[in-house]
């Protein structure tokens, strides 16, 4: 299969999904820090990711139980 990886920004946005933070506030300061990105920018590419089977393919675990979080909020709209 001749499939593109996922970028270094890819990878860095689904590494920082896997982490615990303790609180909303760590991981606002977290994507700001590590990434470079203002949370709002960071959303729309982890919303994208998940929809992205290269993404799927680096990372099941993190981008199914993302899917499912994001499902359940849709439903529950």
């Amino acid at each position: 299969m001749d499939r593109q990886e996922l970028g270094e920004r890819e990878q860095a946005v689904l590494a920082l999904e896997r982490r615990g933070f303790p609180s909303p506030g760590a991981k606002e300061r977290a994507i700001r820090e590590e990434l470079g990105l203002a949370p709002v920018r960071y959303y729309q590419l982890l919303n994208a990711l998940l929809d992205d089977e290269r993404a799927l393919a680096h990372d099941p675990v993190t981008v199914n139980r993302l899917r499912r979080v994001r499902e359940a909020r849709r439903s529950e709209r």
